[in-house]
């Protein structure tokens, strides 16, 4: 069960910003303000700059960490907030931290190999390689909440946090936690990640206009925009959720995860890969394709993925697909990353909670490759029993998660 959400996202931090700001249609891109990015192709992002990682933490531990981690940990404490947990009167042992990140500290890299240019080997921070560990984000969780079970980490590019909440469930299905605080945390805008990224033409050029570049399933998408942020989510049982009288937002079914195992950054064009994932997430959560509400989509905004994520969703619904409801937060928040499978969950438990599907921003233009219901530019009241939210990796990494609505 899913019974707290913290995001820290371009959205906002805390779950009432983040989530009126995405049922709102909010766009979270702007100019890039982290360095001068007047050289660079690619001049706009999806930061969150109003992050001060000291609401959270104390100044020396924030100076000890990452961005990414001090995201992690932050969204952590609100997750806790939210559930209303008071952990000093759980079994610290019994508590699990499962947080995972596609690239870890890239921005400790590449700031500490220009320190080491510059200033010879004396400068670089004694603390650099935890820093940029990329366990650090549920290390650091686990250090300033004191949970003192599993400390979990696995990287799994843009499917990371997908597969973070399969894992927690199974953890705590087998018995070794009886909660778990899970998610993904990213923070990687720096010349050397945005250069990157736009040499392989992966991001969108749109600098003029930063609210309108992320354009999932519209027919004049240009690539993603890249994101940060972190959001971990508190998910426990039914039995302890209800014992301590929580709120539920929703509960994870089942999940199903797969290999392309045909290229580096392209998905496989009919989406097979895609497709089994989500059967898979669907039959372990006892699902049948009529049950599903709607879909939290991969949707990036690459005129690959989301072709080939609408060829998927046909063949796994068929006859259904016309009547799901389809929406990118991406089209919002831009692409976090390892973190962005946790905001889809995040927004996903929230939809089902609320009765409402948060929209696909800019879609203005049709494609015919893109032809299901992708809520466009307005949320939409609608009760969602079952959702099924994709994360689809470089390299050909996919994870689906499936949730749905609690019986009261």
């Amino acid at each position: 069960m899913i019974t707290g959400i913290g995001p820290v996202t371009p959205l906002g931090i805390g779950v009432d910003a983040f989530w009126a700001s995405l049922r709102g249609g909010v766009s979270g891109v702007r100019p890039i303000t982290a360095f001068d990015p007047s050289r660079m192709k690619v001049r706009i992002a999806a930061d969150v700059p109003d992050f001060e990682p000291e609401q959270f933490m104390g100044a020396k531990a924030a100076r000890r960490m990452a961005r990414f981690a001090q995201m992690a940990v932050a969204a952590a404490q609100l997750a806790r907030a939210d559930a209303g947990l008071d952990l000093d009167a759980l079994d610290r042992s019994r508590l699990a931290s499962v947080i995972n990140t596609g690239g870890g500290g890239v921005t400790t890299i590449a700031a500490e190999t220009e320190t080491l240019g510059r200033g010879g080997p004396g400068r670089v921070r004694a603390l650099f390689v935890p820093m940029m560990a990329p366990n650090m984000a549920s290390c650091q969780v686990s250090i300033e909440l004191g949970l003192q079970g599993p400390a979990i980490t696995g990287a799994a590019a843009c499917a990371s946090s997908i597969y973070a909440f399969i894992e927690a469930k199974q953890i705590i299905e087998y018995g070794e936690a009886d909660l778990a605080f899970v998610g993904g945390s990213e923070s990687n805008i720096s010349e050397l990640g945005i250069a990157g990224l736009a040499n392989m033409h992966a991001l969108s050029r749109r600098n003029d206009d930063p609210p309108a570049a992320s354009r999932p399933f519209d027919a004049e998408r240009d690539g993603f925009v890249f994101g940060e942020g972190g959001v971990v989510c508190v998910v426990e049982s039914l039995e302890a959720a209800r014992a301590r009288g929580a709120r539920i937002y929703a509960e994870i079914l089942g999940g199903g995860r797969t290999a392309d195992a045909h290229h580096v950054t392209a998905p496989l064009p009919d989406g097979s890969g895609a497709a089994k994932a989500m059967q898979r997430a669907l039959d372990d959560a006892g699902l049948r394709a009529e049950d599903v509400d709607y879909i939290c989509a991969h949707g990036t905004g690459t005129p690959l993925n989301d072709a080939s994520e609408t060829r998927a969703i046909h063949a796994v619904f068929g006859e259904h697909a016309p009547r799901l409801l389809v929406s990118s937060t991406k089209s919002m928040t831009g692409h976090l990353m390892g973190a962005a499978g946790a905001l889809g969950v995040a927004a996903t438990a929230l939809a089902i909670h609320h009765g409402e599907v948060p929209p696909t921003i800019n879609l203005h233009t049709p494609d015919p490759d893109c032809d299901l219901d992708y809520v466009p530019n307005r949320s939409r009241v609608a009760p969602v029993r079952a959702a099924l939210v994709n994360g689809f990796g470089f390299g050909g990494q996919n994870g689906v998660v499936a949730l749905g609505r609690v019986a009261s």
